[in-house]
C-alpha cells in the first residue's frame, strides 16, 4: 500500500504534512474499525466515508485493472459511466454460479463488500433483539422469493414437498413456495373477538407424513395477528420438521423480535426471513435469511441460481452504515411513539363517526371498523386525498385471512420511517374520507 508520509517527504513543512495525514486518518478511522470489528457502527457514517469505502473496494475488481484484457462473456462491461455509477462500480455482481456467498475471482472488492454485508446483517439482527441467531445472508431477492428458497431447502433436506401454511392472504410467499414446486397446505384462521388467528391444534392436525415445513408469519395487517411462533417452534421440534418464519417487517419492532428470540429458545426455528426495504429503508429488492444454525443459511446461498446483482447488497450496507445502531434505535423509538399516536388519533376519528378500533395485537398497525360507511368509497377517498398505504377490506375480500370477517375495516400503519406529521395528516384525511362515505 501507499506510504504517504514517505512519498510526500520534502514537499511541504513537516508539521503541516503531519497534521494533514492526521486529519486523513481521522476520516478513515470508521473504515479501520469496520475491518477490525466487523460490526455495525454505533454512530452512523457520513455519506462521503461510505462513498470512499465503496469506491476503494470497487477499484479491486478486475474491470478496473488498467492493464487487464477482458475477453470473457461476462466482464462487467457497461454501456456508459452513468450505468456504472448506478452500481457504484460493482458491476461484476456477487457470488458464483453454485453459491451466491462464494468469493468471485474477478471481483475481490465486491466479494469483500458481500462478506462485510453479511457480517453486519447478522450483527444488526442480533442487536435488534435476536441474539440467538448465528448466521445471516443478504439476498438480492424480495421476501416472497426468499421464502421460496427457504422452502426449497426444507424440501431438499427432507425429500418431502408439503408446506403447512397458517393462512396469510399475501400472494408473494405463496408464489415463492409454489415456484419451487412445494405443495402448500393452507390452514384457515379463526376469529377470536376481533383477532384473526390460526390455532396451534389446527396446525398440528394439518401435519402429515409428507410435511417438510411449517411457514409461520410474524407481521401482517390487522386483524390478522402474529402466529404463535413459540408454540409452532415447539411443535416443529416435536414433529422433527422445518420451521421457517416470515418476519417480513418485524425487525423494526422490539416486541416482534422478542417473539423471534423466544421461539428460537423454545423449540425449532430453521430460517427467519426479513425484508431490507421494510426494515432498513432501502429500495425494494433485498431480504435477509438468518438462522440459529449456520448450515441452513449456507444451504439457502447454494440454492440461489447463478451470480447476483450487487445493487441490493450495497444499498443495504450503505443504509446500515449511515444509520448505525444508535440511528436505528432512534427510528424504532419513533415507530413506537407513532404507533401509540396512530391508535390515539384513529380512536378519536372512530368515535366521531360511530365506528370503533379493532382489539387486535399488532405493534405496527391499527384497524378500524367501517360498519356505517361504504368501505370501497373510503378507500377511494383516501387515495384521492393522496394518502398511500391504507388497506380497506370487506367481509369476504382476499386479505382478511379467514373465510368471513364480521365487518368491513380499514388498516393504517405506523411503520418505521413514518413521521408524526404523516400520522396526523393521514388521520385528519381519514376523517374527511369518512364524511364523504357515510351510508
Amino acid at each position: 500500500m501507499i506510504d504517504l508520509e514517505t512519498l510526500l517527504k520534502h514537499t511541504i513543512p513537516k508539521h503541516v504534512l503531519h497534521h494533514g495525514l492526521f486529519v486523513m486518518q481521522a476520516k478513515l478511522e470508521p473504515i479501520r474499525l469496520l475491518f477490525e470489528q466487523r460490526r455495525v457502527p454505533e454512530e452512523g457514517w457520513k455519506d462521503d466515508v461510505i462513498d470512499f469505502l465503496f469506491t476503494l473496494l470497487s477499484w479491486m475488481d478486475t474491470d478496473k485493472d488498467p492493464k487487464g484484457v477482458r475477453i470473457g462473456e461476462r466482464e462487467a462491461r457497461v454501456s456508459s459511466p452513468f450505468v456504472s455509477k448506478l452500481a457504484h462500480g460493482f458491476c461484476h455482481g456477487v457470488g458464483r454460479s453454485g453459491n451466491i456467498t462464494a468469493p468471485q475471482p474477478k471481483a475481490a472488492g465486491t466479494s469483500l463488500i458481500y462478506f462485510f454485508t453479511n457480517k453486519l446483517a447478522l450483527d444488526m439482527l442480533q442487536r435488534a433483539g435476536a441474539p440467538n441467531l448465528k448466521s445471516a445472508c443478504v439476498l438480492p431477492l424480495a421476501t416472497g422469493m426468499t421464502i421460496g428458497l427457504a422452502a426449497a431447502v426444507a424440501g431438499d433436506d427432507t425429500r418431502k414437498r408439503e408446506v403447512v401454511y397458517p393462512r396469510v392472504d399475501h400472494h408473494s410467499p405463496l408464489k415463492g413456495m409454489q415456484l419451487v414446486r412445494m405443495k402448500v397446505k393452507i390452514v384457515d384462521a379463526e376469529i377470536s373477538g376481533d383477532a384473526v388467528r390460526v390455532p396451534i391444534n389446527k396446525l398440528s392436525e394439518a401435519i402429515s407424513k409428507e410435511t417438510a415445513a411449517i411457514v409461520s408469519t410474524t407481521t401482517f395487517f390487522p386483524p390478522r395477528e402474529p402466529d404463535d411462533v413459540k408454540a409452532i417452534a415447539k411443535l416443529a421440534a416435536d414433529e422433527n420438521i422445518f420451521h421457517i418464519i416470515n418476519n417480513a417487517y418485524g425487525v423494526q419492532s422490539r416486541r416482534i423480535m422478542k417473539l423471534i428470540q423466544g421461539a428460537i429458545d423454545a423449540g425449532r426455528v430453521d430460517l427467519v426471513v426479513q425484508s431490507t426495504d421494510k426494515n432498513f429503508l432501502t429500495p425494494i429488492g433485498g431480504s435477509i435469511a438468518a438462522s440459529p444454525n449456520p448450515s441452513y443459511t449456507e444451504k439457502v446461498s447454494k440454492m440461489y441460481a447463478g451470480r447476483a446483482s450487487a445493487a441490493p447488497i450495497i444499498q443495504f450496507l450503505a443504509a446500515i452504515l449511515s444509520l448505525g445502531i444508535n440511528g436505528y434505535e432512534v427510528l424504532r423509538d419513533e415507530q413506537e411513539r407513532n404507533r401509540h399516536l396512530l391508535e390515539k388519533c384513529m380512536k378519536k376519528v372512530a368515535e366521531k363517526h360511530s365506528e370503533r378500533l379493532l382489539n387486535v395485537f399488532n405493534p405496527i398497525a391499527v384497524a378500524m371498523t367501517l360498519t356505517n360507511h361504504e368501505a370501497k368509497k373510503v378507500g377511494y377517498n383516501m387515495y384521492t386525498l393522496r394518502v398511500t398505504g391504507p388497506r380497506v377490506l370487506e367481509e369476504t375480500d382476499f386479505g382478511i385471512c379467514c373465510r368471513k370477517y364480521h365487518s368491513p375495516y380499514i388498516t393504517m400503519n405506523a411503520a418505521i420511517g413514518s413521521t408524526e406529521k404523516d400520522i396526523r395528516l393521514a388521520t385528519s384525511r381519514l376523517d374527511r374520507a369518512l364524511k364523504q362515505a357515510e351510508k
